[in-house]
C-alpha cells in the first residue's frame, strides 16, 4: 500500500522551499496542475523546476513563475509564457535550456542510474559549452549528466493503490521517465481504483517508482484554442 492523500494540501506537505522538482507535462497536456496549485498555495520558494516547458502565464507552472516561486527552470522549450520571456531577458530567473531529447534522455538515465551519457546533439553549439567531447565513430559527442529530482510530480488517467500508474495517450509524454527519477513520486491520478483493477500489461509506471497518491479531477485547460468552421 502506498500513502494516498485525501487532498493535494497534504500530498506536497514534505515539499519544501528549495527542492528540485520534475513536474510531468508537454504544454498544458499531463501536466499535474492539481498538485501545482497546492504547491502555489503553500508559496515554496527557491524552487528549481525540471520540465519541458513553463506553462502559460495564468496555468500551471506559470502560476508558481509568476508568484517568484521558482529559482531555476531547466527544459527545452519557452513556451507561451510572456512572464517566463520578461524574466530571463531580466536576468531575474536563471534557465538551462536543452535540446528536447538531450531533456528526455538526461531524465530517464536518472531513473535508470546512469550518470551520464554521449550525445552528438548540441555539439558545435554553446550547449557544448564546458563540456566534455569525444570521437566515435568519426564523429563527435559531448557528454551529459543525468538527471534527478528530489520530488517528482506527475498526472496519470489511473492508478491503483500500490502505485501502478496508466496514462491517457498524449499525456504519458515525460510523466513515465520523471516518475522514475525523483527520489519521492507524487502522483495525481484522474481515478484511483482497486488493486488489480488494471491490466498488468497496460501499466506505464510500476508502483515501485510512485511513494504518494492523490485522486482528483482536472480542468483540462487548452493551451491555444483552434477551432475548424465547417465551409
Amino acid at each position: 500500500m502506498k500513502r494516498i492523500c485525501s487532498s493535494f494540501k497534504e500530498a506536497v506537505a514534505e515539499i519544501k522551499s528549495g527542492a528540485t522538482l520534475m513536474v510531468g507535462g508537454f504544454g498544458l497536456c499531463g501536466i499535474p496542475e492539481n498538485l501545482i496549485l497546492a504547491l502555489v498555495e503553500k508559496n515554496v520558494q527557491n524552487l528549481t523546476i525540471i520540465s519541458n516547458n513553463c506553462g502559460i502565464d495564468d496555468w500551471g507552472l506559470g502560476l508558481l513563475l509568476k508568484n517568484r516561486q521558482i529559482k531555476k527552470m531547466i527544459g527545452s522549450y519557452v513556451g507561451e509564457n510572456k512572464e517566463f520571456e520578461r524574466q530571463v531577458l531580466a536576468g531575474e530567473l536563471d534557465v538551462e535550456l536543452l535540446p528536447q531529447g538531450t531533456l528526455a534522455e538526461k531524465i530517464r538515465a536518472g531513473g535508470a542510474g546512469i550518470p551520464a551519457f554521449y550525445t552528438p546533439a548540441g555539439v558545435g553549439t554553446q550547449i557544448a559549452k564546458g563540456k566534455e567531447i569525444r570521437t566515435y565513430y568519426g564523429k563527435e559527442y559531448l557528454l551529459e549528466e543525468a538527471l534527478m529530482a528530489d520530488f517528482s510530480i506527475v498526472r496519470a488517467w489511473k492508478g491503483d493503490k500500490l502505485g501502478n500508474l496508466v496514462y491517457h495517450k498524449t499525456a504519458r509524454n515525460f510523466n513515465p521517465m520523471m516518475a522514475a527519477a525523483g527520489r519521492v513520486t507524487i502522483a495525481e491520478v484522474e481515478t484511483l481504483v482497486d488493486t488489480g483493477q488494471l491490466e498488468a500489461d497496460q501499466i506505464h509506471t510500476p508502483g515501485i517508482y510512485v511513494q504518494t497518491i492523490v485522486e482528483g479531477r482536472q480542468q483540462k485547460r487548452i493551451e491555444r484554442l483552434r477551432v475548424k468552421q465547417d465551409m
